[in-house]
């Protein structure tokens, strides 16, 4: 059975305070967008360390619905919630009072998109140094971005690691866990429990994933924040620690006002405009292949093995460790939270 973005939220605890959605997506004239582009060129030139941050927009191309745009699922669920579709709501988190026709592509079947491809281009260029991603879709593993450059701060609804060693796992089929649940397979390398990597509300970030993205956005002169809608902390703390940060997003964040440049267009444009301005051609790429602390298994996109830079990770995985509502630096483990 195919699982959508629809199945993933389903399974997440109920949780009351979300975040803004159904926000109005705003679009640049074609005048503006032509003097940002031009902008976003010189900003990218002018750093010697650039990162991104990429949410749910980046995967819409991909058929894969977001969370909070016009047509997101958590939008849709609010949009019945008002107008009082109270029969269908369900007991654990009332996806249900959404029309399942409106849950999109598979996350099994659904490719990268320009955006995913993009990145990695520009990673490759040495252009980029640093991905992070609050995505669970396995797309920029499978658009070929180095693992030792990618910090999957949520989970990945493929992925299974083991509790002892962090060696992953990615499958090809979503695992169906959620709060690294026990998987019930054994590691490849030394034998002790997997468990999934998808995070619930009140579960921490990994510290393999947030210490080298705390790392990473400290030292960088540029951050891109593409397709999120930066309503999601610690993830959205992240640009705030870096010298100069550029939203590509339709919708209004709650860091605009401290943004250098905020781009209301398509990102699969900006980044493919980007990436012709700067000399870059976009390929489609394979999965990296340069450590052994991961493995893929067949997709429809790869079957290599690629590398992922881990640090110490703590035993009791299992444990919720308290967060602070500021923006906080240090590389301990944090709570989601929604603004």
């Amino acid at each position: 059975e195919r699982t959508t973005v629809l199945g993933y939220a389903s399974r997440l605890s109920a949780y009351a305070n979300r975040g803004v959605t159904g926000l109005p997506e705003l679009h640049d004239n074609a005048r503006v967008l032509k003097t940002k582009l031009k902008t976003l060129k010189a900003l990218v030139q002018a750093a010697s360390n650039v990162v991104a941050l990429t949410g749910a927009g980046i995967s819409v191309a991909a058929g894969i619905p977001d969370f909070r745009g016009p047509q997101g699922i958590w939008t849709l669920e609010d949009k019945a919630k008002r107008e009082g579709d109270k029969r269908k709501k369900r007991k654990k988190n009332k996806i249900e009072s959404v029309d399942t026709s409106i849950a999109g592509a598979s996350f099994e079947t659904a490719e990268p998109t320009k955006t995913h491809l993009a990145l990695v281009a520009l990673q490759k260029a040495g252009k980029l140094s640093f991905c992070a991603t609050q995505n669970v879709d396995r797309l920029h593993i499978t658009s070929g971005m180095p693992r030792d450059r990618l910090a999957i701060l949520h989970g990945c609804v493929f992925t299974e690691q083991c509790e002892t060693c962090d060696y992953e796992v990615v499958h090809d089929r979503d695992l169906g866990g959620v709060s690294f649940q026990s998987t019930g397979n054994l590691c490849p390398r030394c034998g002790d429990n997997m468990r999934d990597t998808v995070l619930d509300w009140n579960d921490g970030i990994q510290d393999q994933e947030w210490e080298p993205s705390v790392s990473e956005f400290k030292n960088a002169d540029l951050a891109l924040c593409l397709g999120t809608s930066l309503r999601i902390t610690p993830a959205a703390d992240l640009p705030l620690m870096s010298k100069k940060f550029v939203i590509i997003n339709l919708q209004q964040t709650p860091l605009d006002d401290r943004a250098a440049l905020i781009i209301r267009a398509n990102v699969d444009d900006v980044l493919t405009t980007l990436l012709s301005d700067l000399g870059i051609s976009m390929r489609q790429t394979t999965t990296d292949t340069s450590s052994n602390n991961t493995h893929v298994l067949a997709t429809p996109h790869t079957s290599l093995s690629l590398s992922i830079s881990s640090s110490q990770r703590k035993k009791d995985v299992v444990a919720a460790i308290e967060t602070t509502t500021s923006v906080d630096t240090t590389t301990t483990k944090k709570k989601r939270r929604r603004s």
